[in-house]
């Protein structure tokens, strides 16, 4: 026999046919494997996504409520509004809430008796609580 004609037949015989495509079995395998690395990974990363909006809810906080004195030591007197911060080039613009999405959802708190202004601090208008406990209005 011709050397050719015998590797072809082997290549018959063989348990894997000549085309090289793979099988439902190894398809499926390989589903199953990414789907459980799926089940693993989406829900670290949707619970990443979530600390990173406190996170930036909170540091917005802390930087409006720095702004805020600021503005009283430079005026003697709080803002009646937000909008006078960013009037006055305080800031650029109103700080953006991540939990709600909106920049109008700030809860604002009056200053005490004896103080002048309307806005003496800030407060998110998120509802809920965040991943300590705590609610997003008490931050």
């Amino acid at each position: 026999m011709r050397p050719a004609l015998i590797s072809s037949r082997l290549s018959a015989i063989g348990s894997r046919p000549a085309s090289g495509g793979f099988t439902l079995i190894e398809l499926l395998v390989v589903l199953a494997i990414v789907a459980m690395l799926l089940t693993i990974a989406v829900p670290r990363y949707f619970q990443s996504v979530e600390n990173a909006k406190q996170t930036v809810l909170v540091d917005n906080l802390r930087q409006t409520r720095e702004i805020l004195d600021n503005y009283y030591a430079d005026t003697g007197r709080y803002p009646d509004s937000l909008d006078d911060l960013v009037e006055k080039n305080y800031i650029k613009a109103l700080p953006f809430d991540p939990v709600t999405g909106s920049v109008s959802t700030w809860i604002v708190v009056a200053p005490k008796e004896g103080l002048k202004g309307k806005v003496f601090n800030v407060r998110s208008g998120a509802p809920g609580l965040d991943r300590f406990g705590r609610a997003f209005a008490e931050l």
